[in-house]
């Protein structure tokens, strides 16, 4: 597969911001966004989708931990 062109890259990636807003407006409920997410997977290489998706992830868990911060998990203790 040849290297998306300039304008197949913007289009990639106007698909995957109209997703990721149509996410962040439904709690991340996917099937209010289908229509957004066959049009991100039509427009991006299937690795892009890839990365997109785990980079979302990954931004997601990132804003939730400087929110609210980083608490163990509640296992048994070593005393030291």
């Amino acid at each position: 597969m040849a290297a998306p062109n300039s304008a197949e890259r913007k289009a990639c990636r106007d698909a995957r911001d109209q997703l990721w807003q149509c996410l962040d407006k439904n709690n991340d409920r996917l099937e209010s966004c289908q229509k957004f997410q066959a049009d991100f997977e039509a427009r991006c290489p299937a690795q892009w989708v890839k990365y997109f998706t785990k980079r979302r992830d990954f931004l997601k868990y990132k804003e939730k931990m400087q929110t609210e911060g980083f608490t163990p998990a509640g296992g048994p203790r070593e005393n030291s």
